[in-house]
């Protein structure tokens, strides 16, 4: 009975925080060639920083299927870290992936929408929102492991930040943004970064 309990006290924690992401107010932030960090309280460390190896992780995505980073090698990979499932701004956050899911291939980008939610929960929500094409992680157990490896995990609010995290084709850490919660990421400064020159293997 303990393994239920955890779950259903971390969505309850989950469905408090979501009240404040909700509240947040957008805020702009300059784009930067180098790693951006809006410090807020609760968070757990300094995110990752450029030129650092990209911790692995394997975890199922809303179709139930392993994700690893290694698998990506050769490719950048996209973490696209949102607080919450049906929250307004994370919702946005995740349709702007799958509008741009072509641009993402164009530029040999694999976009992930990650979050601490619970698989079924990603399931339900990539539903609702017609996500077909970006894989959705599930980062809930070990409950925000993957965030914490990358220094974004906001043990006040039990989540991740809001951040974006680029992965060079060599599995290098190669821009990070944390955003504040109420900040919808721009995909364009994202795109900045993707079309400069690869990293040489």
């Amino acid at each position: 009975m303990k393994r239920p309990r955890r779950i259903l006290f971390a969505l309850i924690d989950r469905l408090r925080a979501a009240k404040n992401f909700c509240k947040a107010s957008a805020i702009k932030t300059p784009l930067s060639r180098h790693a951006i960090h809006i410090h807020r309280k609760g968070a757990s460390s300094l995110p990752v920083q450029i030129g650092e190896t990209a911790p692995d992780f394997t975890v199922k995505d809303q179709h139930g299927r392993d994700i690893r980073l290694a698998d990506f090698k050769g490719k950048r990979v996209l973490l696209s870290w949102h607080p919450l499932a049906w929250t307004p701004v994370c919702t946005d956050q995740m349709r702007a992936l799958e509008a741009n899911f072509d641009t993402f291939q164009k530029l040999n980008t694999i976009p992930l929408g990650f979050s601490v939610d619970p698989q079924p929960t990603k399931k339900a929500w990539a539903a609702a929102l017609r996500i077909e094409q970006v894989s959705l992680p599930s980062d809930f157990w070990p409950h925000g492991g993957v965030a914490q490896a990358y220094g974004i995990f906001n043990t006040q609010d039990g989540a991740s930040e809001r951040a974006n995290i680029i992965v060079d084709e060599n599995g290098r850490v190669e821009w990070v943004k944390v955003y504040p919660s109420g900040q919808l990421p721009d995909l364009n400064e994202v795109f900045q970064v993707l079309k400069k020159q690869p990293s040489p293997v």
